[in-house]
């Protein structure tokens, strides 16, 4: 049914959710690193993903690295579920079959309806989510550091200041992210699958094997982090940045303001801070989402395996 697939992927979702989010926290830290500096005028705190690591858990603690953790798992949760679920239906109904064959065209344009829905729903989680994991000891903070003791005090904190608009600040640059995200994710998972099954034997990717929704993961997953990075640091700058009373950011108006100041300040290389993290968090986590949501759809609907993006 179609409440299944969205509780599947929700929990498949949350699944991943539990071991990426450190990197997440270690992602967040560095694409605020130098925030509207050139090169070698500030000081560097995380050279690398590693370093960042080591050192967030040496200052800051080690449970530092699973900050934002109650609404990283709500946020999986409703927006993966939506998005995946969105999709699946999509997908049942035939849309994005052309002739019998997946369309790349229509699976871009369904991943990414899907992922939009999703995005704009959580984007309020996605805002606290941000504020909590850039929140750090002075000796290492980078960005604006908000004073948040919680998700719920967080939420109300902003709603209080700022009313429903401010809860909903800086979903723009979430909505480009997340379509971006998820038009290359299902597009290319979709389109490597079927290339997998058409040009290998059966000895070697056997149609329902594992192997069919783990390596077509690994291929998509390098896609989504070359596509999406711009846009993560977009979103994550937009949501940090601290606002007026009135809830105005007060360093970017706006997405693509935001995107021209990274990229004149810190050239391209801005664009793509935390690159490493992303890749470390969105490899395995696109990889093991798609896997699992193979795998599951497989074990749930063996009858009509057909429904399902996971085949």
């Amino acid at each position: 049914s179609s409440a299944m697939d969205f509780i599947l992927s929700g929990v498949a979702a949350c699944g991943r959710c539990l071991f990426t989010n450190p990197l997440e926290v270690v992602k967040t830290r560095m694409q605020l690193q130098g925030e509207l500096q050139s090169r070698g005028t500030y000081q560097v705190f995380y050279r690398n993903v590693f370093h960042a690591f080591y050192t967030i858990g040496k200052v800051d603690g080690l449970a530092a690295l699973q900050k934002g953790l109650v609404p990283g798992l709500v946020y999986q949760f409703f927006m993966n579920g939506v998005r995946l679920g969105s999709y699946a239906i999509i997908e049942s109904s035939g849309y994005i079959h052309t002739e019998g064959r997946v369309s790349a065209a229509k699976s871009t344009v369904a991943g990414s309806l899907a992922g939009v829905v999703g995005a704009v729903m959580g984007s309020p989680i996605y805002l606290v989510k941000t504020h909590l994991q850039s929140q750090a000891n002075s000796s290492i903070a980078v960005g604006h550091q908000y004073k948040h003791q919680g998700m719920i005090h967080a939420l109300r904190a902003i709603y209080k200041d700022h009313g429903v608009i401010g809860l909903w600040r800086g979903s723009s640059a979430a909505v480009a992210r997340v379509s971006v995200g998820s038009a290359a994710q299902l597009c290319t998972f979709s389109s490597s699958k079927e290339m997998l099954l058409t040009f290998s034997t059966p000895q070697v990717f056997p149609k329902d094997s594992w192997l069919v929704g783990l390596s077509a993961g690994m291929i998509s997953s390098v896609v989504v982090v070359l596509a999406m990075t711009p846009f993560d640091v977009v979103s994550t700058r937009l949501y940090n940045q601290p606002v007026d009373r009135l809830g105005k950011g007060q360093l970017y108006k706006g997405f693509s303001d935001c995107f021209l100041k990274t990229l004149r300040k810190e050239s391209l290389v801005g664009l793509y801070k935390g690159l490493g993290a992303s890749y470390f968090r969105l490899g395995p986590h696109t990889i093991l989402s798609l896997f699992f949501w193979h795998e599951f759809a497989r074990g749930t609907s063996r009858s009509d395996s057909s429904r399902w993006p996971g085949g």
